[in-house]
């Protein structure tokens, strides 16, 4: 099957410019349905069939420069996936990888873009199959595998050719240029500008979301001209290489050349993306992962772009609040998704030691923090809703952190341990919320350094003013992917307001419905700022795509 120009722009020229309108407006939009029904009666049991199918295969992608093969993916719930995947020799296919360039860069910015989301259209089909692909790879819950790694995920890539359409398309095709003479003959020069993609861009992906934080840099190079080579994470191979899959097919039935975008797996122990990410072939890379990669990525990685997702420590200021339930409920909610493992959980809450006033009366602090543990109770007391909610621990160092985060301090609420109905060998965990003194060096330690997975500190200061000081200096210091906030004192908002301003961090303040900290929608919020240390990049704005591309411009006489 032949995908024709025409073809693509009648199936996705309209949802194109729906991305188009709903990143100008910030307005929900979405076309990617949340729920499983919305794929048809027989898509569950089909999704978990072509997944199952992969188990114990070898994953030919008929790529160049293929010189053995690699995998050693077992399920954070148990299952050994035992599939294996292409390992390249680098000397052979950055090249072919280049030699497809050309005529990438000559379909122009909407044919690419069209290309982008017939891919991304196709992988949307096969959701449920991606779905237990995330889910088994990274750990998360069904549910929340199916809904971040797909259509979350989905929303996120086409928001990123969205932008990337937006920007390329700024300048002109073509200009005709007179500059008049006065007496003698104008100037007149034809122009043309084209964008060109800077070169070969190296996605190296992430545990916990390998779609969702994955596709937003694969869909902005893709759609600028730019080849992709994905270097997933060794534990999250899967939902990685479907999608490699998914691309070369499309771009073969369109009629471009499928080494556009290849995989790059590594041996255990190999380190493959060191060496990737300095080759002089490499132009630009897309990172999320931990601060120490990051800031190497940034250092050394000076031949190309680099977009990095790190570590932060994200707090969230309780000052007062007109729904102390509320407030419980959701933050409850907020600690306990995924077992913390987002990089938008918070960690942090900063809570006066005198207490806080609310809609039921004063709350002392050590109140607000047993209530706030009897709510996570709460949430995750039934073990069905509790497995759920928080899925498995993705590594055995999650599992390490949470087992030390009693040394820290007072424990207000002790992590248990729960049994998966279908997956007993999967390490399911409650939360723990340590009780710690703001005013203690050794306890600011502690809570100013990321301590990724499913630990909270309950941070005592003297005043909501100390709050804000501390919040300040964490966010400057440490990063912070997202900000919280409870208040119902306009001019305390305000001054939280105004630091997050100041120091470039995304906040959410008095949420106590459905919607979340830890969660952002795709063509609405942005993921990250890129003005922080825990981002030098946001998901996604116009800086994220913008320098993917240069515009080439040629000038001829009239």
């Amino acid at each position: 099957m032949q995908l024709t120009e025409t073809r693509l722009t009648e199936s996705h020229r309209p949802t194109l410019d729906q991305a188009i309108e709903a990143i100008r407006t910030r307005a929900y939009w979405s076309p990617h349905p949340e729920h499983p029904k919305a794929y048809g009666e027989s898509a569950p049991t089909e999704g978990l069939a072509a997944f199952e199918a992969l188990h114990g295969t070898r994953f030919d992608l008929d790529q160049p420069g293929t010189d053995g093969w690699t995998g050693a993916e077992t399920s954070p719930y148990g299952p050994e996936l035992r599939i294996e995947y292409p390992h390249p020799d680098v000397d052979v296919l950055l090249p072919a990888m280049r030699a497809a360039m050309p005529a990438w860069r000559a379909a122009g910015p909407e044919l690419r873009a069209l290309v982008c989301v017939e891919i991304l259209s196709r992988i949307s089909a096969r959701t449920h199959e991606f779905a237990h692909a995330v889910m088994h790879t990274s750990g998360q819950a069904f549910m929340m595998a199916f809904q971040a790694g797909g259509p979350h995920a989905q929303d996120r890539g086409l928001e990123a050719v969205a932008y990337a359409y937006t920007e390329q398309t700024r300048t002109p095709t073509d200009a005709d240029w007179s500059k008049p003479q006065g007496k003698r003959p104008p100037l007149d020069l034809r122009k043309s500008f084209t964008p060109a993609g800077r070169g070969i861009s190296l996605l190296i992906g992430c545990n916990t979301f390998p779609t969702w934080n994955g596709y937003p840099g694969l869909f902005a190079s893709l759609a600028t001209g730019n080849p992709v080579l994905v270097k997933p994470h060794p534990r999250a191979v899967l939902p990685l290489a479907l999608t490699v899959r998914v691309a070369r097919e499309v771009l073969t039935e369109a009629g471009f050349d499928p080494n556009l975008v290849c995989l790059a797996a590594e041996r255990p122990g190999e380190g493959i993306a060191k060496t990737l990410a300095v080759r002089p072939e490499i132009k630009v890379i897309d990172y999320t992962g931990s601060t120490a990669f990051g800031d190497w990525l940034e250092f050394n990685a000076r031949q190309a772009q680099v977009y990095t997702e790190k570590a932060g420590v994200n707090t969230v200021v309780v000052d007062s609040t007109d729904d102390y339930r509320g407030m419980l409920s959701n933050l409850a909610f907020s600690l306990s998704l995924y077992s913390g493992q987002m990089c938008t959980t918070p960690q942090n809450l900063l809570i006066p030691r005198d207490g806080i006033e609310t809609d039921d009366g004063p709350k002392s602090y050590d109140t607000v923090v047993t209530d706030l543990a009897a709510s996570v109770s709460g949430l995750l007391g039934d073990d069905a809703r509790a497995n759920a909610v928080l899925g498995a621990l993705v590594n055995p160092g999650v599992k390490e952190r949470l087992e030390g985060a009693s040394e820290l301090g007072e424990v207000a609420l002790a992590t248990r341990e729960i049994t998966h109905p279908d997956f007993p060998d999967a390490v399911v965990r409650t939360p723990v919320i340590v009780k710690l003194d703001g005013t203690k060096p050794d306890a600011e330690a502690a809570y100013l350094a990321e301590c990724f997975g499913p630990v909270s500190f309950a941070v005592a200061v003297d005043s909501t003013a100390d709050a804000l000081e501390l919040l300040r200096r964490t966010i400057r210091d440490k990063g912070a992917m997202t900000v919280g906030a409870y208040t119902t004192s306009e001019e305390t908002e305000r001054a939280i307001e105004e630091i997050c301003l100041d120091e470039s961090a995304q906040l959410s303040l008095n949420l106590t419905g459905g919607v979340y900290v830890n969660q952002t929608a795709a063509f609405s919020d942005f993921h990250g700022s890129g003005g922080n240390p825990a981002a030098n990049a946001a998901l996604c704005d116009g800086a994220f795509v913008a320098n993917r591309f240069r515009v080439v411009e040629v000038r001829r006489q009239a």
